[in-house]
């Protein structure tokens, strides 16, 4: 098995982990963005502190970073916190399993936000995959309370915000290999411990400002839920940096179709943590979704 596949699996592994503490939070003491900014507040010195002593014990110095490297980073990292506060508000309406498979339509977007930054091309088979994982977002669009599908479903406020999240991760997926593309380092850890450094780190001072500036109180209740926290900053400092060195080893599409397998990791939390039904709608939906991602494993 090739090492960048290995790696996508464990991330997706951490980052199931790490939106099921997030959920825990956001249903008890924090709002969507506090939830969110627990995972950079214990998360951002830990990377700056692991990067610094990986390049000191490998004999790398830091890497003069260009300006083509802030325009991805930032556009990266903006995107992956308002993708991560969509995920978190979904969880406040759908169950856990049913918000992540939202999320993961960031594949097939992924594919065509490749197509548009850095020029990828997609196959005939590739198009028909990403037709499939539409009509399951469709199916999965419905509201709880509905026994079938209507257009009018698609406009519902989960089914926009899951939608958006997987737009905007596509966005962070893409500008995050594009990024690590720009630093001119053999070796691929050290280009990914880098970018998630000085990204982690934007990030957290980017949603500290914010917060302070709109909802401060929130700032102390991330830091008195510490012992829970905490955990979501370890969890997310582990899975993205699985992300970034799959990144840095193979294209941002393949990287997240294999990440897919977060749909198996999703269902069983949700069935067997949260304790929430799964209704045989949704299970259709999540169904055709996943094989349209097979498809794309398959294909692109």
């Amino acid at each position: 098995m090739s090492l960048w596949i290995g790696i996508s699996i464990a991330a997706a592994v951490f980052q199931t982990l790490r939106f099921m503490l997030q959920k825990m939070m956001a249903k008890q003491t924090l709002s969507a963005a506090g939830a969110t900014f627990a995972r950079f507040l214990y998360s951002a010195p830990f990377v700056v502190l692991f990067t610094a002593i990986y390049l000191a014990q490998t004999g790398q110095s830091w890497p003069t970073l260009p300006p083509v490297f802030w325009i991805y980073a930032v556009c990266g990292g903006t995107a992956q916190v308002l993708a991560t506060v969509c995920v978190v508000m979904v969880f406040k309406s759908r169950n856990f399993a049913v918000g992540i498979t939202f999320k993961k339509s960031e594949v097939i977007l992924a594919v065509v936000t490749g197509l548009v930054i850095l020029g990828d091309q997609v196959t005939a088979w590739g198009l028909c995959a990403i037709v499939l994982g539409v009509i399951g977002v469709l199916v999965l669009s419905a509201s709880p309370e509905q026994g079938r599908f209507k257009m009018r479903d698609i406009a519902n406020r989960a089914a926009g915000l899951g939608l958006l999240s997987g737009a905007l991760f596509a966005v962070s997926a893409v500008s995050y290999r594009g990024a690590s593309l720009q630093i001119d380092m053999g070796d691929h850890w050290a280009r990914a411990a880098v970018t998630l450094a000085m990204v982690t780190s934007m990030q957290l001072i980017g949603m500290a400002i914010w917060l302070a500036w709109q909802d401060a109180p929130q700032i102390g209740a991330v830091w008195r839920a510490r012992c829970v926290t905490a955990w979501i900053g370890m969890l997310s400092m582990a899975g993205s940096f699985c992300w970034f060195s799959a990144f840095a080893l193979q294209n941002a599409a393949y990287v997240k179709a294999v990440g897919q397998i977060e749909l198996i990791f999703s269902l069983m939390v949700t069935v067997i943590f949260f304790r929430e039904r799964i209704l045989l709608r949704e299970w259709i939906g999540m169904a055709i979704l996943g094989s349209s991602v097979l498809m794309l494993v398959l294909v692109i």
